[in-house]
């Protein structure tokens, strides 16, 4: 019987706990944070789309050609943005805005080899860089294999 009390108070202190709490969390301003999202997204793509364009006017890269050096620009622009501790701001600001793009990625890893440097640059940097990837790189082949499969069992050319 003592023991069904006891289980009761806990849970009723549970409850009352989780109502103090939600009380003093911080309100989510879901649409400004939305905006803020679409609108550094929009500016990392713009800039990715000007660099394109840089790349096939100067270089007179076609536009298949040109894809490669402006991911590498904004994989190197990211990292070295990373590197200097502006990146961590915008991605505070923009949230998945500066996530989902290429340059997000790029951050996660650069950052991870940052964190991790002072246990030297091969199990440190490396091990620890490679372990955020690797999980995205085994994902992407499984899932490339995944969807090749379907298209040849089905026949879809």
């Amino acid at each position: 019987m003592a023991t069904k009390s006891n289980q009761r108070l806990q849970q009723l202190t549970k409850e009352r706990y989780k109502q103090q709490a939600a009380r003093f969390q911080p309100r989510r301003n879901v649409l400004l944070n939305s905006w803020r999202a679409f609108w550094v997204g929009g500016m990392i793509c713009l800039l990715g789309q000007g660099l394109q364009n840089f790349y096939i006017a100067v270089f007179d890269f076609t536009e298949k050609t040109a894809s490669n050096p402006t991911v590498a620009t904004l994989i190197f622009l990211s990292v070295l943005l990373t590197g200097l501790g502006v990146y961590d701001n915008i991605g505070q600001y923009a949230g998945a805005g500066s996530a989902v793009p290429v340059t997000g990625f790029a951050n996660s890893i650069a950052s991870a080899a940052i964190e991790h440097r002072s246990e030297g640059y091969v199990l440190g940097v490396g091990g620890n860089m490679f372990k955020l990837a690797g999980s995205v790189i085994v994902f992407g082949v499984v899932a490339a294999f995944i969807a090749g499969l379907i298209k040849s069992l089905f026949g879809l050319a």
